[in-house]
């Protein structure tokens, strides 16, 4: 049995849709916060069970009978490395046979504020002596693309990244690589560096944008600081904007660029191409 954390997530519906594809759906567990949200998974024969990194007595449960459990990590920054240590500490207890964890492309080693909570909970899932594989995903593509509706109508793209590039991919090529992992064997103790085959700077985003709507757009490079008062103008928590800002920032000096094979590897199969993404997302405005 395999369960999937994060399973109404963004990134969890597509691996428990790319689990679908070989595993029976008896299978696959979706771990959720709320089972109402997971409605349509149900229907589609997937046993859901509450999972709240937050409520570890929900967990014993959850855990039951699982062979593999993928930890998709938390979004509530500041708040992480609690939360994964009670998902790795009833993973010990449910004996799993492999436990998987979505990380940050070379988390250790990387600058970026992101990488923190990340390298505490590699170190508490190799302490544990959980049979465990790191995938280590890079930059998202939709955090690029899921917004242009803006960037679009006022002709600018802002940013703090300068000409730095960001190995990104889609969360559909991160999930199908999370997914070979769960239904393959041999990866017990490897760290995955997953990055998209093709690396972009925001100035070429910009043109990929202008390429696909048909209106001009450019890109305009800010100063970290600027870069953040500007998200938080847009409404965004003074949290999350430092975070976006200061990862810009790490771009600038090549944090979110990679040469890295890993992905395309274990999805068999070319990465999610900018243009690609770009022209799904300038349809879908």
């Amino acid at each position: 049995m395999i369960v999937v954390t994060g399973a109404t997530g963004k990134l969890g519906r597509h691996v428990i849709d790319e689990l679908l594809k070989t595993v029976p759906a008896e299978q696959v567990v979706a771990g959720v916060r709320s089972t109402e949200k997971a409605a349509d998974l149900a229907a589609r024969g997937v046993t859901v069970r509450v999972v709240d990194y937050s409520k570890p007595e929900t967990l014993a449960l959850a855990f039951a009978g699982a062979e593999k459990v993928l930890l998709i990590s938390s979004n509530e920054v500041g708040a992480r490395v609690a939360q994964h240590k009670a998902v790795i500490d009833a993973a010990v207890v449910a004996q799993v046979k492999l436990f998987a964890y979505t990380s940050l492309l070379r988390a250790d080693t990387s600058a970026l504020a992101l990488a923190a909570e990340h390298v505490a909970t590699e170190a508490a899932i190799r302490d544990s002596g959980l049979p465990a594989v790191i995938l280590r995903n890079g930059w998202y593509l939709e955090n690029h693309t899921e917004a242009l509706g803006p960037a679009v109508e006022h002709g600018v793209i802002l940013g703090a990244a300068q000409d730095g590039l960001f190995a990104a991919a889609a969360r559909l090529d991160y999930a199908a690589a999370a997914a070979a992992v769960l239904i393959g064997a041999g990866h017990e103790g490897k760290s995955y560096e997953l990055a998209g085959d093709s690396s972009y700077s925001l100035p070429e985003l910009a043109a990929e944008v202008s390429k696909a709507s048909g209106k001009a757009v450019r890109y305009q490079n800010l100063s970290e600081e600027e870069y953040k008062n500007a998200l938080i103008g847009f409404g965004l928590p003074a949290e999350i904007a430092g975070i976006l800002s200061d990862s810009d920032a790490g771009a600038a000096k090549g944090e979110l660029d990679s040469k890295a094979s890993d992905l395309r590897g274990l999805i068999g199969r070319p990465s999610t191409s900018l243009a690609e993404a770009v022209r799904a997302a300038v349809r879908a405005r």
